[in-house]
């Protein structure tokens, strides 16, 4: 019996240590600049000093290498809270452009879909209810939205491609977000959920959506001391993206419509082609402060895009006189190899 006391003990100092960090962890700045996960917002803000109406302000910085054929992407952000009840912020993200250029077999140049600078990103949230406000388990819960501007990335491009026109999109969020931190046995965790109503592809950076719809997101955290006050948390999100983009499936069935205009083939015979994008995945371990944290540092793998689906090209072999040669345009699979991405965020709190 004396023996299991002092491991009592160690087990509830340990839950009491992770308790103000396991609530804190979801003050890091998300890679749009809300507070949240690496990629989902929670219903908490930036922290106010108790009395203080205006948060210190938050800064962020991430980095993203999808560079393949993405490319790379930084953000910088700034978020300031009011009351400790809402925030709102500025993000600029930044891109480098990705390696894979245009040869017989990507006739698309897919890095050529995001060989744009960056684009502009704005968000406010605004917690209707706090964390623990009416009991233990009640959970926090917040509303929020985001308006990305000058978005060329992909629908913008693609329309460049079909049409030779330029053009750039606005598209946002609204969401709502619930969010509970546990520092109780058996196990601490910091749990997340959304849904959100979206018009973006991958957070604008895979273009603009076909139609405004509704999509989910949610994280685990499992936030760990590792002493000196510093506590570790190991943590998994998932984001649902729409299916497609403006433009992208068009772009497919490019030359297909092509082979049309010059009477070698029959579109009718093929089928058209559609992209499918996967849920946006990511697994983290975010280090930061247990007692009232200024930082937070983000490291880990996301999930994104591999094979999308096919496109339509023409057959260099192809002969109207020669059939052996196979027909006048054939497929090959779009991968757009961002399936394992590095990823990384740093967040201070001044």
């Amino acid at each position: 019996m004396q023996s299991r006391v002092p491991m009592k003990i160690a087990f509830c100092a340990a839950l009491l240590a992770v308790l103000p960090a396991a609530r804190m962890a979801a003050q890091h700045l998300t890679l749009e600049g809300q507070t949240g996960g690496f990629l989902t917002p929670t219903a908490y803000v930036v922290y106010a000093e108790k009395g203080q109406f205006f948060s210190h302000p938050a800064v962020g910085f991430h980095f993203i290498d999808a560079s393949a054929v993405i490319g790379k992407i930084e953000t910088i952000s700034i978020t300031e809270s009011f009351a400790n009840r809402a925030e709102a912020g500025y993000t600029r993200s930044v891109h480098q452009y990705g390696d894979q250029p245009t040869t017989s077999t990507t006739p698309l140049g897919l890095s050529n879909l995001w060989n744009y600078d960056g684009m502009n990103v704005f968000h406010g949230k605004v917690v209707a209810f706090k964390d623990g406000q009416f009991g233990p388990w009640m959970p926090g819960i917040a509303i929020g939205g985001v308006i990305r501007t000058n978005d060329h990335f992909v629908s913008g491009a693609a329309n460049k491609t079909l049409t030779g026109t330029d053009k750039s999109y606005t598209n946002g969020d609204l969401y709502i977000a619930v969010t509970k931190t546990w520092a109780k046995p058996p196990v601490p965790f910091l749990l997340n959920l959304g849904w959100k109503a979206t018009n973006a592809t991958i957070f604008g950076i895979g273009g603009q959506s076909t139609r405004f719809g509704g999509r989910s997101f949610g994280g685990l955290g499992i936030p760990l001391p590792v002493g000196h006050g510093i506590v570790v948390v190991p943590s998994a999100g998932f984001t649902q993206e729409p299916r497609t983009s403006v433009n992208l499936n068009t772009l497919l069935n490019a030359a297909l419509y092509q082979c049309e205009a010059a009477l070698a083939c029959n579109p009718a015979s093929y089928p058209l082609m559609s992209a499918h994008i996967p849920t946006t995945l990511d697994y983290a371990v975010r280090m930061t402060q247990k007692d009232k944290p200024h930082f937070s540092f983000d490291v880990g793998v996301g999930q994104v895009a591999g094979n999308i689906g096919s496109i339509y090209v023409a057959n260099p072999y192809f002969s109207p006189t020669n059939p052996a040669f196979g027909p006048p345009v054939v497929t090959t699979p779009v991968n757009l190899q961002a399936r394992s991405v590095f990823g990384m965020g740093l967040s201070y709190r001044y």
